[in-house]
């Protein structure tokens, strides 16, 4: 886990990549609770045997699904010692470049874009990347925008 101080100590990273977290293993049980949670229980998610003869070979986490795990994988790779909160304020572009098949191990890395003064804080820009073990390309590339607040 990377841990900076401050805010300021952190911005003063813009345009570097900051945080790398560790792997996370992508269960076809999380894959079941987060397709009971959203109503989304498309074959393709929730099925591994019909999911066997589909264009994967196996059932695969949900776009949106892979997307969430950035909340974790971020607490878990990075920790700034003056922010009482943070808050998502929004994405600005994502992307799903690849599937995640259960069983799947996954990691995040995170590029801190910009980052701006706001009223009580700071809000921070960041190019997350999700990227599967062992693949070609990433599951999931996001810009993400967060409100950091001291």
């Amino acid at each position: 886990m990377k841990t900076f101080d401050t805010l300021a100590e952190l911005a003063a990273c813009v345009g570097q990549e900051v945080a790398v977290s560790d792997w996370h293993t992508v269960t076809q049980q999380a894959i079941d609770q987060f397709a009971d949670a959203t109503g989304d229980h498309q074959w393709i998610h929730v099925d591994p045997e019909r999911a066997k003869a589909g264009p994967f070979g196996a059932t695969i986490a949900h776009g949106f699904m892979t997307l969430s795990l950035l909340a974790g994988l971020v607490m878990r790779s990075l920790r700034i010692e003056d922010v009482r909160m943070g808050v998502n304020y929004g994405l600005n572009r994502v992307r799903f470049t690849s599937p995640v098949p259960a069983g799947s191990r996954v990691r995040l890395r995170s590029e801190l874009l910009e980052a701006a003064p706001i009223e009580g804080g700071m809000q921070m820009t960041w190019k997350n990347t999700i990227e599967r073990e062992g693949a070609d390309k990433p599951a999931c590339v996001a810009e993400a925008v967060v409100r950091y607040y001291t």
